[in-house]
């Protein structure tokens, strides 16, 4: 997405010079949302972005490992050889954490290419038991699409909740219970102490769980191993350090997308941000500056958005909760199907997360946006629309 975005914002912004985009897979470029839906349970046919390469005249180089980059003579190295350039965009995305001790194990697997995808559809298609290792969005996202398929699926989660990554513990506790409602197993504060060919064994208990195929989701880190030795700087984890503009620490590099960190000024701290919104809207930023578009350069700074779709509910989340201070629920989970939770900081709205409320979602989105100010009460009453309760 982040790089083939880029390519297309040069173009749409009069970039005339030649266009070189490096992928190492051999596949069309293509969308990864749903590797985790229509493409895994066989729905639709593929997901490559619908766009004419030959057309925009981008030089489209598949199946081409970047092995390194050298700035000083302003050239990548890839397995094909040197490539020169003017500008360099890192659009190198994140690579899955594997799981110790799986590597090599039959029946195994990540879900973050489209070959992924390819390797598990039939899986779920003959209806194997699944243990899923990892209660994160990407957990939660492939569990609900294996018990679509009609598969038992056992989910192990090393934390005390889902999401512990990701959200607190009283936002994240409600979330427990769409596993069961969906008629999947949720194993929480247990660790996989081996993986064997069909089984899975859990360190704390000793259990033992049938396993026709392991599906690994345990978090993704930046894939930036091809710049050891560069000079660009990355941060303690893992990522290119961007500024406000999205330029590395080497002349004429710019990085975006999962692989890339920048400052915030509207949280006040750094951002690393793995999610489709991020690759979507940073390419804008990055092209815009190569091209000199304006009088100054442009400053990324978005409201983080993302959204996932699980156990038959639709998650929506905006912003950066760890900012807030205060934190509001419209509607009680325990007996709402919909429900929405705020983040205040000083009474400004600074997150939102929103399930089956996408009202809610799109006039957050704009409050966080403007730093508007919320009446508690009002904010606090689901009936009151967002927008109202600004103060």
């Amino acid at each position: 997405m982040a790089g083939v975005q880029t390519a297309v914002a040069l173009r749409e912004l009069g970039f005339t010079g030649p266009v070189t985009l490096i992928g190492a897979e051999p596949h069309q470029p293509y969308d990864r949302p749903p590797l985790s839906k229509a493409i895994l349970l066989g729905t639709a046919e593929g997901s490559a972005f619908d766009i004419d390469f030959d057309a925009l005249d981008v030089d489209l180089r598949l199946g081409v490992e970047v092995t390194g980059v050298r700035p000083e003579a302003h050239e990548v190295d890839t397995e094909a050889g040197p490539v020169p350039y003017d500008a360099l965009v890192l659009a190198i995305g994140a690579e899955p954490v594997t799981l110790p001790g799986a590597a090599g194990v039959p029946g195994v697997h990540l879900l973050r290419t489209l070959d992924d995808a390819d390797r598990l559809r039939p899986v779920l298609a003959r209806q194997h038991d699944i243990v899923v290792v990892g209660a994160g969005w990407i957990g939660a996202e492939f569990a609900t699409a294996a018990r679509e398929a009609g598969c038992a699926v056992t989910v192990v989660e090393a934390a005390d909740r889902p999401l512990a990554g990701s959200l607190p513990a009283e936002v994240a506790a409600p979330m427990a219970h769409w596993y069961a409602e969906a008629g999947a197993e949720l194993l929480t504060g247990e660790r996989v102490a081996a993986v064997e060919a069909g089984t899975v064994v859990l360190a704390g208990s000793g259990r033992r769980i049938a396993a026709g195929a392991v599906v690994v989701g345990i978090g993704a880190r930046p894939a930036t191993a091809a710049l050891a030795g560069s000079g660009i700087e990355l941060g303690p984890d893992g990522a290119v350090v961007a500024d406000r503009h999205l330029r590395t620490s080497a002349p004429d590099v710019y990085a975006v997308g999962d692989c890339a960190s920048y400052p915030s000024a509207r949280y006040g701290t750094r951002l690393l941000v793995h999610h489709w919104d991020n690759a979507l809207q940073g390419p804008r930023t990055v092209a815009a500056n190569i091209v000199g578009a304006g009088p100054e350069p442009q400053v990324y700074d978005p409201v983080p958005y993302f959204w996932s779709e699980q156990f038959g509910r639709f998650v929506q989340y905006a912003g950066h909760h760890p900012a807030g201070d205060t934190l509001l629920w419209r509607g009680d989970p325990a007996t709402d199907a919909a429900w929405s939770v705020l983040w205040l900081r000083e009474g400004v709205l600074v997150a939102l997360l929103a399930v089956d409320r996408p009202r809610d979602l799109a006039q957050g989105r704009r409050l966080v946006a403007a730093g508007a100010r919320l009446d508690p009460g009002r904010a606090a009453d689901p009936s009151v629309p967002l927008k109202a309760a600004a103060a």
